[in-house]
């Protein structure tokens, strides 16, 4: 099953496009927009972040300036609630997606009802009152509620996409399991429920030469049971919108072999293929995480 790519490089965050948001200049903004449609992307996100100061008006330009340049749907990815209104407001194509509504009674409230006002999707991410969720089971519960809590306003669960947070390998091998496990469960507690996570999450904190590989290797354990319907990626990793495109079959699974347990001998594989290996293990909490685990 082909994975959607919702592009992730227009953040504010960045050195170069985060300028430019704050100066109103449209063109590297434009640029990246074309730039990603160009590489495969199937929808763009516009992360603006929290956005304080005249988050409405910031989130509206940017929705006409991308617009004027892409057709591809737009994930509205903010905190600021008005900031969030504004540019539902000011979509004209195709369906947005609000990124994203939490457990979180003041979010719940004010946002679920954007999601059928405006004739949009929304991600429903497992963060409840009290954070992020412990474990798989806590997940389970987190999803049953919101998505509950989306039905009753109105949302089919069609429209809805289950985030169970991605968080960094380098600081707890638990969570990147319980994450996992989740997605062997989603077809049941939520039929019909999209699925979306923040891939690159995976990778936060380790060196840039490290993160491919720990992307598509763990896009490849997310998508064991042909659950994954979507994920915020970089769409400039070419390996990753080939696996995101349903290709390199034997590399799949062969993680997934990983996964099931067995002990592969690395010296019946290639290169590409050990480095595959080596990274699942590490996913899996086979191995444990260190810069170096590519070298061992």
């Amino acid at each position: 099953m082909k994975i959607m790519r919702i592009a992730e490089s227009i953040n504010v965050m960045s050195k170069t496009l985060g300028p430019a948001m704050k100066n109103r200049d449209p063109k590297p903004i434009q640029e990246m927009a074309i730039k990603q449609q160009e590489r495969g992307a199937d929808a763009l996100d516009l992360n603006i972040g929290p956005a304080r100061k005249e988050g409405d008006k910031l989130m509206e330009w940017m929705v006409k300036i991308v617009e004027e340049v892409s057709d591809l749907p737009l994930s509205l990815d903010t905190t600021n609630p008005i900031a969030m209104e504004a540019g539902l407001k000011a979509v004209t194509k195709a369906r947005p997606i609000i990124n994203s509504i939490s457990l979180q009674p003041e979010r719940m409230e004010v946002m679920l009802p954007m999601v059928t006002k405006y004739n949009a999707q929304m991600i429903a991410l497992l963060w409840g009152k009290e954070g992020m969720p412990r474990d798989t089971n806590e997940r389970a519960l987190m999803a049953t509620e919101l998505v509950y809590a989306a039905n009753q306003a109105g949302i089919p669960n069609e429209d809805i996409y289950i985030d169970p947070i991605v968080s960094p390998v380098s600081v707890e091998i638990n969570q990147v399991i319980s994450c996992a496990e989740f997605m062997s469960m989603v077809a049941d507690i939520a039929p019909g429920a999209k699925t979306v996570v923040g891939l690159s999450n995976i990778s936060n904190g380790t060196p840039d030469h490290l993160r491919g590989i720990l992307n598509r290797t763990y896009m490849i354990i997310l998508n064991r049971y042909g659950t994954l319907y979507s994920a915020i990626v970089d769409v400039f990793d070419r390996e990753l919108g080939e696996l995101a495109n349903g290709g390199l079959t034997d590399i799949c699974n062969l993680v997934w072999r990983v996964m099931d347990g067995e002990d592969i001998p690395l010296s019946s594989l290639s290169e590409k293929e050990i480095q595959y290996v080596k990274t699942a293990r590490v996913l899996t909490g086979k191995t444990l995480y260190s810069h170096s685990w590519l070298e061992v």
